[in-house]
């Protein structure tokens, strides 16, 4: 049985317009990502990668080419259909967490939630699951500012993981913490990923590529390497 297509970019470009210049970011990029990878997107500053995670997060749409999210053309939807496939198909993780100050983290986990018409009832038993997931059963109740920056992206993580997307996305997720917590992190995405699901990280660093069973480099706006890694950096699921 062949392996499920959840992402498929064909003769993609994108191009932005800034006062007279014309700007490349993305050039005939062509690219297949399966159920249940793990893939870490890398390039420098001007490369691409962030352009590339708008478009696969449906934050941005293609000026050509096609983008197929779990068979759905995604590329020429409009604002609102894009909200839509963003909330059901893709659970962002971001550097700087985004959470909300004055929520809970049982709050801001459930607020996907409230976007897709859950019940409040459902809302919190689903929140609070996730929680329990990412090891911070005993923090449901801590506001933000009383919580530690690897926790604060655990409940980022864990409001990913509550709509049960097709793809967790995460950009720079290790970007404000430390060595040690970022361990922690990246041995998370490892669990997620376990789990079966989907797992893509944007990030200019190697040493946080390498967890990734995958690695596409872009520059210039090009994919200039799509490999897989032959030794990623394995994270033994009860390691302490």
């Amino acid at each position: 049985m062949s392996a499920e297509i959840i992402i498929q970019l064909q003769k993609l470009f994108k191009f932005y317009q800034v006062g007279n210049e014309i700007i490349k970011a993305l050039r005939n990029i062509h690219l297949h990502i399966y159920k249940n990878e793990y893939v870490a997107i890398m390039g420098p500053s001007g490369s691409g990668k962030s352009t590339m995670m708008n478009i696969l997060g449906c934050l941005d749409t293609p000026t050509y080419g096609q983008y197929f999210l779990n068979g759905k053309d995604v590329s020429k939807m409009n604002e609102n259909e894009l909200a839509e496939v963003r909330n059901k198909e893709v659970g962002f993780v971001f550097q700087t967490f985004n959470l909300m100050p004055r929520y809970s983290a049982l709050e801001n986990v459930a607020l996907p939630l409230v976007y897709a018409g859950v019940s409040r009832v459902e809302r919190m038993q689903r929140a609070k699951e996730v929680l329990e997931k990412v090891g911070l059963a005993d923090r449901i109740t801590h506001k933000p500012n009383e919580l530690s920056g690897g926790q604060r992206q655990r409940v980022a993580i864990a409001r990913a993981m509550v709509n049960k997307p097709s793809i967790i996305l995460a950009d720079e997720p290790t970007g404000n913490l430390d060595s040690k917590t970022s361990v922690e992190i990246m041995r998370l995405f490892g669990q997620i990923h376990q789990m079966g699901n989907t797992v893509i990280i944007v990030t200019h660093e190697e040493e946080i590529a390498g967890y990734a069973h995958r690695i596409i480099r872009l520059k210039d706006g090009r994919i200039m390497e799509d490999v897989k890694n032959q030794s990623p950096r394995y994270v033994m699921i009860n390691e302490t």
